[in-house]
């Protein structure tokens, strides 16, 4: 009898112990280099979103006062606070200056002052304009003076100006035709802005204007690693707005200190407001 053939026994191959995998060195450099950039970017892209949101603080340098000065050069004033926000609080504080001799009766300047300091920096100038016989309204934008703390801006200064407007118009009953708004520096734009909303104003006086604030804006260090022709919007425009503006204008170049100042206004002012008669003497007629 055949004996049965033994089965050979097989043995299973025993899994070798796993080795650890190894990361790519060239992989690792692009993910730090990805990363890096990444991070770069976005910090770039804060940087420009920073600079947009506080640009306004190159061309514009408002400053705060705590009192009212008591007289404009020993001129009577009274304090105004306008502009009310919906929750009525008024957002403005100005000065209504009444003529000390009405040359000018029913007529009025709307002062819009420069973009730096405050209403209380303009104290010569307004003293010159009461002596020509005509109603100052003069006033402090949001940001400035005595009126609400905000940070100004190019929008908020010209809702601002209208609000001026609006007050002389409502409020004090100044005919529409009889306002000129005169404006300093950037206020130069403000007024103008005002001429092409309102073609009732009949003139305006532009003292002083700003123009190519982007200039401006070039020369401050901070601007130098951003785009800043894509980003600056507190450009305050005048040239382009003047183009197409047909109300009547005077420039201004002298300082209120210059003899030459005043008359040049009366005689704009003479010229340009509804209802002015010049009144001159006469020498007797000889018999």
């Amino acid at each position: 009898m055949a004996r049965p053939t033994p089965k050979s026994s097989k043995r299973r191959p025993q899994p070798s112990p796993s080795q650890p995998e190894t990361v790519d060195p060239i992989w690792l450099v692009k993910a730090i280099a990805i990363t890096a950039g990444v991070a770069l970017i976005c910090g770039y892209l804060a940087l420009c979103l920073l600079f947009y949101q506080g640009q306004w603080q190159i061309v514009l340098h408002p400053s705060r006062t705590d009192d009212a000065p008591k007289s404009i050069n020993g001129a009577p004033y009274q304090l105004i606070h306008f502009g009310p926000d919906e929750s009525a609080i008024p957002q403005l504080t100005g000065w209504w200056i009444p003529a000390a001799h009405s040359r000018y009766t029913n007529a009025a300047l709307l002062f819009l002052p420069s973009g730096d300091g405050s209403l209380a920096d303009s104290l010569p100038t307004l003293s010159a304009l009461h002596s020509l016989g005509i109603d100052i309204f003069a006033f402090d934008y949001r940001g400035y003076g005595q009126s609400v703390r905000t940070h100004p801006n190019q929008q908020k200064m010209t809702h601002d100006a209208d609000s001026a407007w609006q007050y002389l118009t409502s409020s004090r009953a100044v005919p529409a035709n009889q306002i000129i708004p005169y404006g300093i520096g950037v206020g130069a734009s403000l007024a103008v802005h005002l001429a092409a909303d309102h073609a009732t104003i009949p003139a305006l006086i532009l003292d002083h204007p700003h123009t190519d604030l982007l200039a401006t804006a070039r020369r401050d260090p901070r601007s130098r690693l951003i785009p800043l022709s894509l980003l600056f919007h507190e450009n305050f425009p005048l040239a382009e707005p003047l183009k197409s503006l047909s109300t009547p204008k005077l420039l201004l170049s002298s300082t209120a200190s210059n003899p030459s100042y005043g008359q040049s206004i009366t005689g704009f002012l003479d010229q340009h407001l509804p209802g002015v008669r010049l009144v001159t003497s006469r020498a007797p007629t000889p018999k």
